[in-house]
């Protein structure tokens, strides 16, 4: 029979034994999670194939987590056609993936808010996330989702500027728009302040679908109009090399939202870095994966704004390009 005193020295050393275990027990957890082969979702509103993604790989890769080894992709696609964003971002939902990150604008984000309130999501390079709806607010995200904010709005009057400034007796300039889409009716409001205040004869054309812009380029040229202002919304996104072409044949000098439309033979852009967005995304990611709650982690703020000039470009249009605008360029395409 066991004597009292040896019976309480037993049970204390369970205790003991009990309260170590529980004390390791996070390292346990985290040394199994080690082993674990992360899914992430990635729902492109236009591609997977972008500078924006390979940069969300590579930072991602930095932070330990690598293509293959640790992290498997599930990439979809809605190929320009915002219809598809639900049903792509259900099937995600059904694979159980671990985060579902999606890229360029508010609309993806939107899609995926809608078909989970579980799974971790982060947004890359959105628009307002607050006025859609997505978060309730940047510092307080709430719920399942956080990202990154891009500067859009706030550049659509300065790129007018920019437009301004390299054509100097530009009087008249086009400016692509479509009354369905939320974030073009904002920025419409903003590019028709700034055509105000630069004495500017504002041409708003719709662009509704991207079989529109063959029709809005021929409305242009039958205007006899010189100088085109491209915002940031996923039709225009999708048609990028038709709206270059186009603008190099009918010599039409645009000023677009994004470098990769100057990449692409296009005369100059003024905007955030998509690449940059990507990295801060990635981050925001690997966070989670590592056990953070998307609710705690405030949304980030784009900070790079970018001026590319084409000058490859600027030359076929017979155009010299203002001294002070070379001076401030980021970066020059030749």
């Amino acid at each position: 029979m066991l004597c009292p005193k040896k019976g309480r020295g037993m049970r204390r050393r369970q205790f003991i034994t009990a309260l170590g275990g529980a004390a390791a027990w996070p390292l346990v957890a985290r040394a199994q999670q080690l082993g674990k082969i992360f899914r992430i979702g990635v729902v492109c509103p236009i591609s997977c194939e972008t500078s924006e993604l390979r940069s969300f790989r590579e930072a991602l890769a930095a932070l330990g987590y690598k293509d293959g080894a640790n992290v498997v992709f599930e990439y979809r696609s809605a190929a320009g056609d915002l219809k598809r964003l639900p049903g792509l971002t259900d099937d995600l939902v059904r694979q159980n993936v671990d985060v579902i990150f999606t890229t360029f604008g508010t609309a993806a984000a939107l899609a995926a808010k809608r078909a989970t309130a579980s799974i971790s999501i982060v947004a890359g390079s959105a628009g307002d996330l607050v006025a859609a709806g997505i978060v309730e607010s940047l510092n307080r995200p709430g719920g399942n989702i956080t990202g990154v904010t891009s500067l859009l709005l706030e550049l659509e009057g300065k790129r007018l500027q920019l437009l301004k400034e390299f054509l100097p007796d530009v009087s008249r300039i086009a400016f692509f728009r479509d009354t369905a889409n939320p974030y073009s009716v904002l920025a419409v409001d903003r590019v028709r302040t700034a055509a105000a205040q630069l004495g500017i004869e504002l041409r708003e054309i719709q662009v509704h679908e991207t079989t529109d812009v063959d029709q809005a380029f021929a409305e242009m040229v039958g205007d006899g109009l010189k100088a085109l202002s491209v915002g940031a919304y996923i039709p225009l996104l999708a048609s990028r090399d038709r709206i270059v072409e186009l603008a190099a044949k009918h010599r039409i000098a645009a000023i677009y939202t994004f470098r990769d439309f100057v990449d692409a033979g296009g005369l100059f852009s003024y905007g955030p870095n998509l690449s940059e967005n990507a990295r801060r995304a990635a981050g925001l990611v690997g966070k989670i994966l590592g056990g953070v709650k998307p609710a705690d982690l405030p949304v980030e703020r784009s900070t790079t704004v970018e001026l590319v000039i084409n000058l490859k470009t600027a030359n076929v249009l017979g155009l010299a390009v203002p001294p002070s605008i070379v001076a401030r360029a980021d970066a020059v395409v030749e």
